[in-house]
């Protein structure tokens, strides 16, 4: 019999024991100023920089980021952080919190292996962009695929109601137009025929058009092919509206008599094309277009990107407005509203001990993350540009 120095309870198999009890961490987060063409917005409030820096979180805020949200630099250094012209220091920090992509000048700024959250407009992406931050082992993750609990996504759905609700809002303005509206005051007044409102698409940014409209007494029209879209659309409404799936003759009736137009569309890679010039051309003179769409390539034949400086244009008597960033024209309202989806997440990640631990524990921050350390975890971004890819709960589990 081998001599052993164990006992023989002690061969027996044992059950591993781990740590179960998390380390808070210390998150140093570098804000930058926007730089992107229109970017008016910033992710963070004074308000959450007080509510980061009253639980021990360090703040780097460049100098002027917050003017164009109506935030002042000394609101922020009031709050706790701190305020610096060095644009090379907001970039060493470990977190950077943007709201538009980096540009590949500030890819080359950044320390290896940072953490970027930000949003990351694919449709607007290069290849070289992802090669940049995989070569600096960089972990991003986007606004855009950050899920709630409840499957949705909050950052997404908080833009597409600014949006919905300031299509209107930006007809009511363009239908007084001296040159070409047609002077009308968008809503229903005592003794006067209601003003038409058609929305195309029945998704968050249709919601909150409607909404909007029913609200200042419109005649409201919703077309989309999804029933259950519409159907979800008339219970949230808490009211019967005229809704149909998109038929081009009920849809050119509509079109006929509208004197307000919503694109609020979303296709897979492109939105469909779903009104034709021609149908266009059948619009009352001085009628208006807002197409929300445009980010995605519209979904009005007759729709061309404008800017915020020149908004619109006119085609076939018609006013076009399609300017493809809406929220940042109400850049503090989209601000705020960034800034309270994203300041319980920070509060999360340094709760449960840092990023690392924080994609274990949260199934809808891990669904953000589109590169770990450089390696690309979405499936998505990987077919778009040919990249490979892994599944992220391969590496982190």
């Amino acid at each position: 019999m081998a001599i052993t120095p164990f006992t023989k309870q002690q061969l027996l198999p044992q059950e591993e024991m781990l740590e179960i009890f998390r380390h808070k961490s210390e998150l140093f987060i570098g804000v930058p100023k926007e730089i992107s063409y229109q970017e008016r917005r910033i992710c963070l409030t004074p308000d959450a920089v007080n509510s980061l820096c009253s639980h021990g979180h360090k703040i780097m805020i460049e100098a002027g980021a917050g003017l164009s949200s109506s935030y002042s630099d000394k609101e922020y250094s009031d709050a706790g952080a701190t305020i610096t012209n060095d644009t090379k220091k907001i970039f060493s920090c470990p977190i950077i919190l943007k709201v538009e992509p980096l540009t590949m000048d500030e890819i080359t700024l950044l320390n290896n292996k940072a953490i970027i959250i930000s949003a990351i407009q694919l449709k607007t992406r290069k290849k070289e962009y992802f090669e940049a931050l995989t070569k600096k082992k960089i972990t991003a993750l986007a606004f855009e695929y950050i899920k709630d609990e409840d499957g949705s996504y909050p950052a997404v759905k908080s833009l597409s109601e600014i949006a919905g609700t300031a299509s209107i809002l930006i007809a009511a303005e363009l239908m007084i137009n001296n040159q070409f509206g047609n002077s009308l005051l968008l809503g229903n007044i005592t003794g006067v025929p209601p003003t038409d409102v058609v929305i195309i698409g029945a998704g968050t940014v249709g919601e909150f058009a409607a909404r909007t409209a029913l609200g200042l007494g419109s005649n409201v029209k919703v077309f989309d092919n999804s029933i259950t879209k519409l159907r979800r659309l008339q219970n949230s409404l808490n009211q019967r509206i005229f809704t149909s799936t998109i038929q081009p003759k009920t849809l050119l009736k509509a079109l006929r008599r509208t004197d307000v137009a919503i694109g609020a569309m979303r296709g897979k890679d492109r939105c469909p094309v779903i009104v034709t010039e021609t149908m266009v051309e059948h619009m009352k003179k001085g009628a208006v277009i807002v197409d929300v769409s445009i980010d995605t390539g519209g979904c009005f034949e007759t729709s061309e990107v404008t800017t915020h400086e020149h908004p619109t244009f006119v085609k076939s008597n018609v006013i076009h407005y399609c300017v493809p960033n809406i929220p940042s024209r109400y850049s503090k309202t989209a601000s705020h509203s960034i800034s309270n989806i994203i300041t319980p997440y920070l509060l999360q990640i340094a709760e449960d001990g840092g990023l690392e631990s924080a994609i274990r524990c949260s199934k809808g921050l891990k669904n953000g993350v589109y590169l770990y350390h450089g390696i690309l975890t979405n499936k998505a971004i990987g077919d778009w540009f040919n990249l490979p890819d892994n599944d992220i709960n391969l590496i982190v589990f």
